[in-house]
């Protein structure tokens, strides 16, 4: 990188989360920086002392820097993003069997994982799903914004001719406060807005156009399973059900009924098209209901469920929300804690990367405490390993989740 590049510097004493790689420079933390930066600009970090510290994407905000490579001679240009996405998708093949068989699926029925999961991956501000030959990239940040047809050239560059499109996915991620031009769209290669994918031999039609996230919540892979594991015989309720993940694991063990509940029409009609292809025949007993899933609980009857699953979207976007966040599942908690029939099951969820693992168990705590019943947890739940936690950066591990038993 030339002698353009702009620097900032540290204030003295504060660069010692970087020496431990936190990937995060924190706007209280900069003596000064050089005049002009732009958003999204990679900018040197230095400590006060002048020695490097990093490099990385400078932005407006509490956030200043979001750290690209701790390495001088490690500068995010040329083959860069190259190596940074070779290194996930290496990854993700050690964690599970990703490359196609030959015959469209994989080695693992599994044809839609994460790719890059932000700092995860050692680049903050990016996430990138596969969606079978298709990736959907999402930037959070101006710089990963700028720099998406350098990262599609990179993606296009490791996965060669299983890759044949590219879609940008962050109008509603990217700041907008930036002065971005935004609009999600193909920016490398084009086809269709869906496909079909496999999920553990399961199929999902995901709609990265008009889907939430990337078209799919492939955080809950490893959860949705879970549910399969336990769903045989049993009346299922699947509440904030968006496409219907867990109700088709639940279906396929061989759950007695499932009803889904959403209140997005859009969501409860693709759940239905996902019904469809995976049960053509028509012979499950499956119930769609387009609800708000709260007053729905409310209004069931007592003992109506055998296993319940509760994964709402996050309650909480900022630490000003927290409270009211908490308040939230601990009554959504006890509802359904209180209405699971005797010997039942319920999986619950947050989402909320600001409600901490503590903070989400003490609020269901709470929650079963005011039911009166007697209430087990039989695991601790998280996110799979294709959305990796930076073990300097523990704010990664967003998805917490228990399985409780009920007596």
């Amino acid at each position: 990188m030339n002698g353009m590049t702009k620097l900032i510097v540290l204030r003295r004493g504060r660069e010692e989360s970087l020496r431990r790689f936190h990937p995060w420079v924190f706007s209280g933390a900069v003596h000064h920086a050089d005049e002009n930066i732009s958003e999204g600009e990679i900018v040197r970090v230095n400590a006060a002392d002048g020695s490097f510290l990093a490099w990385g994407h400078y932005q407006i905000g509490s956030i200043a820097v979001r750290v690209l490579s701790f390495v001088e001679d490690e500068v995010p240009e040329g083959d860069f993003w190259v190596r940074r996405i070779a290194q996930a998708r290496k990854m993700r093949s050690a964690v599970f069997p990703v490359l196609p068989d030959g015959n469209g699926g994989s080695a693992s029925g599994t044809t839609c994982y994460r790719l890059i999961h932000g700092e995860g991956d050692s680049l903050p501000g990016l996430i990138v799903d596969i969606y079978g030959d298709t990736a959907v990239l999402q930037a959070h940040s101006a710089g990963m914004f700028l720099a998406r047809n350098e990262i599609a050239s990179a993606l296009k560059t490791v996965y060669g001719d299983a890759l044949s499109a590219v879609y940008d996915k962050s109008e509603g991620t990217a700041p907008y406060k930036a002065d971005l031009e935004l609009g999600d769209g193909f920016i490398l290669g084009g086809g269709p807005d869906e496909s079909v994918v496999l999920e553990n031999g399961h199929k999902f039609m995901v709609n990265w156009k008009e889907g939430q996230k990337t078209g799919f919540f492939l955080d809950q892979r490893d959860n949705r399973k879970l549910v399969g594991d336990y769903s045989a015989g049993r009346r299922v309720l699947n509440l904030f059900c968006y496409t219907g993940g867990f109700s088709i694991y639940a279906l396929k063990a061989g759950a007695s009924s499932v009803v889904s509940v959403d209140s997005s029409r859009t969501a409860i009609e693709m759940l239905e098209r996902n019904i469809d292809i995976n049960f053509p025949d028509g012979q499950v007993d499956h119930t769609s209901v387009c609800d708000d899933a709260i007053e729905y609980l409310h209004n069931v009857d007592n003992g109506a469920f055998d296993l319940m699953v509760v994964d709402p979207p996050a309650f909480a976007k900022h630490r000003g929300a927290l409270d009211n966040a908490l308040r939230a599942y601990r009554r959504l908690n006890a509802a359904a804690i209180s209405k699971v029939a005797s010997g039942g099951f319920v999986f619950t969820y947050s989402c909320s990367q600001v409600v901490d693992r503590n903070a989400f168990y003490l609020a269901v705590f709470s929650a079963a405490a005011s039911t009166g019943r007697k209430v087990k947890i039989l695991r601790r739940l998280t996110q799979p390993a294709d959305h990796p936690v930076n073990i300097y950066h523990p704010e990664g591990e967003y998805l917490k989740g228990l399985l409780l038993y009920v007596e």
